[in-house]
């Protein structure tokens, strides 16, 4: 059994710079990834990303992947595991790993669970036909290996990633048919939304997908308008002819290890699900557990990122580790997380957090 300081589990945007800020503080790290290459999401990220310069603002999200996984590199405190996965956390600290059938426990001082989220799917006749995709599995199969999905697109979900991800399309000469949502209003950025109008992509509130109809794969999605009370509307239904449709209708929280751990969690239904209660210094209520990024709240990448920052300061330093600009830089990522969390965007991600933030005493 290997003695570690800081395992981190999960090589995306908050588990890497976690890793990235605890070894700063001068703690060893060993960080986990199940896929044989870091990055996560960022890799599949093709436009430039928001905030400020402190968040890479103006830089695509491969190019980001690229400038962390370099820094992780170039650090000898960081140790990385790809293509592994943790089976297991127990009472006494123990933590399983599984690596190309290798079987190995390992007994960290402190864990930074950043393992993000995984799709929603939605429920509807058909819905496991061939051609129906989650919106990250599009995205990997365009931006990673360079496959076209197909030629004409249903995207169900006017959020970001939705409205992301149809601009995507386009570019790769693929045809949205259009974009609907059940809700009434648009739920991504503005800005996203009037770039894929001015492409002439219709974008359908309050519609739903009725059922998913094809022979061996999907030929033809059936949607319907929604009332006021969510209820369809008899007579409105739309047949698009499509061969690909793309499910973008929310992420939840990857927590069972949080469950496994003794984590005291909650559902936060702003947060997409079940996540751990948390110190504002991220620490779970089980005193050795720090979490960053998805894993405690779903939001975008560049807050993801900010959160790693944090957990790894914090981590390090409860076993030693002080940064020597602790106090600055700590208070720094904070009023960059502020920033993120401001305005009417903002509102859920503040409201969940006043469900899941609890005073350091109480650990």
């Amino acid at each position: 059994m290997k003695h570690i300081e800081i395992l981190i589990v999960g090589g995306g945007p908050a588990g890497l710079c976690a890793a990235i800020s605890a070894a700063q503080s001068g703690a060893k790290v060993m960080l986990v990834e199940r896929h044989d290459h870091l990055g996560g999401q960022l890799i599949k990220q093709t436009h430039m990303f928001f905030g400020s310069e402190k968040q890479y603002a103006g830089t695509r999200g491969i190019d980001i992947s690229t400038i962390l996984t370099d820094e992780i590199a170039n650090s000898e405190n960081i140790e990385v595991l790809n293509n592994a996965t943790v089976l297991a956390i127990y009472e006494d600290g123990v933590i399983t790993l599984e690596q190309n059938h290798k079987y190995i426990k390992v007994k960290p001082e402190r864990v930074i669970i950043a393992t993000g989220a995984s799709e929603k799917s939605l429920a509807f006749p058909n819905n496991d036909m061939p051609g129906i995709y989650g919106a990250g599995a599009v995205q990997t199969l365009m931006n990673i290996h360079g496959v076209k999905p197909g030629h004409n697109v249903l995207m169900v979900g006017a959020g970001n990633i939705g409205l992301i991800v149809s601009y995507q399309l386009m570019q790769a000469g693929v045809n949205v048919k259009a974009i609907l949502d059940a809700s009434p209003k648009i739920g991504g950025y503005l800005v996203h939304a009037s770039k894929i109008r001015r492409m002439g992509i219709p974008i359908l509130t309050r519609h739903t997908v009725l059922k998913a109809d094809g022979k061996d794969s999907l030929e033809h999605a059936t949607v319907v308008e929604l009332d006021e009370r969510w209820q369809p509307i008899p007579g409105s239904e739309k047949e698009f002819d499509v061969d690909v449709m793309c499910v973008s209708v929310g992420l939840s929280p990857l927590s069972e290890l949080l469950f496994q751990a003794g984590c005291e969690m909650k559902m936060v239904r702003e947060f997409g699900g079940y996540v751990p209660l948390r110190t504002e210094h991220l620490r779970t209520t089980n005193p050795q557990i720090y979490i960053a990024g998805d894993v405690g709240g779903i939001e975008e990448a560049s807050s993801a990122m900010v959160e790693g920052h944090l957990a790894g300061l914090a981590a390090a330093k409860s076993i030693g580790y002080e940064h020597p600009e602790f106090e600055r830089v700590y208070v720094d990522y904070n009023e960059q997380l502020e920033a993120l969390r401001a305005g009417h965007a903002g509102d859920h991600i503040r409201a969940g957090m006043s469900k899941a933030l609890i005073k350091e005493a109480s650990c």
